[in-house]
């Protein structure tokens, strides 16, 4: 082949130059945010060090960003007492953003802000009592803006309805206050059936119900808004049962109410504390053998596993779109041997969220970057998510006292010395490594229900804790498992229907 002539080169360099003025004329950085957040004096005396500071952003007026942000951008502020101001910019590069590509090159718009202040450090709950926000201001985007925000509210308790059939039992773990070194406490509501205050020492059947991811004990009060509900409950045709709510508050998210080295003994506190004060308060009679556990979502993991490691404790399960009941398809990916959570074997982005048609809305990558940014230490360990929950239900506990990074928050690749250890949470390797005792355990005790178009693609590992299930001998499983095609995620949660169930299965 020739080799160009000089003219040519000369030609092509030029051509490849103006190519790329055009680009960087055409493209715009995105702006610089300079932010000052000030603590309101008539709330300093309850600010805490140490929290996660979020500047959230939205284009809607009628919305709070701090509930609804198309761009968030958190940093850990160090050493602010709240005495002063504190000040950063979107150029230091130990914030987090997500959707701050929505700023870049946008026109000259109006948008609203809001700072919202995440200290409560024993629940990642963002709507967790004493977090703090400032009132909604707002900007004109401009190439650098001036930000100044006030802390000025802190968010309050949400409280149990009070209610003629409704009780609330408190208690300070002791186990917990050992476990921690400081003051532990452990609640549930209880929705009382329609003849108990005519009948207050006799001995109902109770269930138990686990909350989705987060679920607070005050769940019973849109039970109590419900007027269909609650007009069946007290109607003729409603079994007479005793329904507790459950609270899953932990300092790492969702506790899964499991022991764990990162939560602590929370299974031993709730079935050796907790339920029996829950018990002792409705005269409930353990040798009745009617102690039932039933959930949603997380709900449905955590119903699950309690009557897996408590097998004689409880005497029925009914669980509802759990999450993965074993790990080889943690929704698409398989914990032990893949190398990211991020990518597929095949090099695509690893899907993490998708529609009841099978596509695709959040990729596993987006995700984690989600749960980094919420993160008190800046990554998913301490987002109070779901991944946040799992690492720290599932896996050690690391020497700087926080869960071990089950894969790196940055690629996305799995530790495998890690990922054993989530062995002893997989539902399923327990009950293949155990069945010759608790395969007799379990008769007549498991129903769950999925759907196939599960959002979060955990009806794949029920599937498979299905095909495990329909192989067991000696005794062969009688368990339930139901599957609905093009149902998406606790599509047919019904606690109407699993007050009926339970009172079909008490009149045997």
């Amino acid at each position: 082949m020739k080799q160009p002539t000089l003219f040519f080169r000369s030609f092509l360099l030029l051509f490849i130059l103006i190519g790329c003025l055009k680009i960087n004329a055409n493209s715009q950085e995105s702006p610089l945010l300079k932010v000052r957040v000030s603590v309101a004096p008539e709330i300093k005396g309850s600010f805490q060090k140490d929290g996660r500071l979020f500047l959230r952003l939205n284009r809607q007026r009628d919305s709070e960003p701090r509930t609804n942000a198309e761009t968030t951008i958190a940093i850990t502020p160090k050493n602010w007492d709240g005495t002063k101001p504190f000040v950063f910019d979107t150029s230091n590069k130990s914030i987090f953003a997500s959707g701050f590509d929505k700023l870049s090159g946008s026109k000259p718009e109006k948008f609203y802000c809001q700072v919202f202040y995440k200290q409560d450090l024993f629940d990642c709950n963002e709507n967790a009592a004493a977090n703090q926000y400032s009132k909604v201001d707002s900007f004109i985007l401009a190439k650098e803006v001036n930000i100044n925000l006030s802390l000025s509210t802190i968010i309050q308790p949400v409280v149990v309805t009070k209610h003629e059939f409704v009780k609330t039992v408190t208690i300070q773990s002791k186990c917990l206050t050992q476990f921690f070194g400081k003051p532990r406490f452990l609640t549930a509501s209880i929705l009382l059936p329609a003849t108990f205050h005519q009948n207050p020492n006799k001995s109902y059947p109770i269930c138990y119900r686990a909350p989705g991811l987060g679920g607070r004990l005050t769940r019973i009060n849109d039970i109590l808004k419900d007027k269909d509900f609650m007009g069946w409950w007290f109607s003729k045709d409603a079994p007479q049962v005793v329904y507790v709510f459950l609270d899953s508050r932990g300092p790492f998210g969702d506790t899964y109410q499991v022991d764990s080295e990162n939560n602590g003994p929370c299974g031993k506190a709730l079935t050796e504390e907790l339920m029996p004060a829950i018990e002792k308060a409705v005269h409930y009679d353990p040798s009745s053998k009617r102690r039932f556990v039933a959930g949603l979502s997380t709900g449905g993991w955590v119903a699950m596993g309690l009557q897996i490691f408590y097998p004689d404790f409880f005497d029925g399960v009914w669980s509802y779109s759990p999450d993965p009941l074993e790990f080889e398809h943690f929704g698409l990916i398989n914990i032990y041997q893949d190398s990211t959570i991020f990518y597929n074997k095949w090099g695509y982005l690893q899907p993490g969220v998708r529609t009841i048609y099978d596509e695709p809305t959040r990729s596993m990558k987006d995700w984690i970057a989600g749960e980094n940014k919420n993160g008190l230490a800046a990554d998913y360990r301490t987002s109070g998510g779901q991944f946040g929950a799992y690492n720290a239900v599932f896996g050690s506990r690391g020497k700087d006292g926080l869960p071990t990074l089950m894969f790196d928050p940055q690629t996305g690749k799995i530790d495998h010395s890690i990922s054993r250890q989530w062995e002893k949470y997989d539902l399923k390797k327990v009950l293949e490594k155990n069945w010759s005792v608790l395969g007799p355990k379990l008769q007549g005790k498991i129903w769950i229900w999925s759907g196939d178009s599960d959002d979060l693609y955990s009806n794949v590992a029920t599937r498979f804790f299905k095909a495990f299930i329909d192989k067991t001998e000696n005794p062969k499983s009688d368990a339930i498992i139901k599957f609905t095609p093009m149902a998406e995620h606790c599509e047919e949660w019904d606690d109407q229907a699993v007050i009926m169930m339970i009172g079909e299965k008490t009149k045997k």
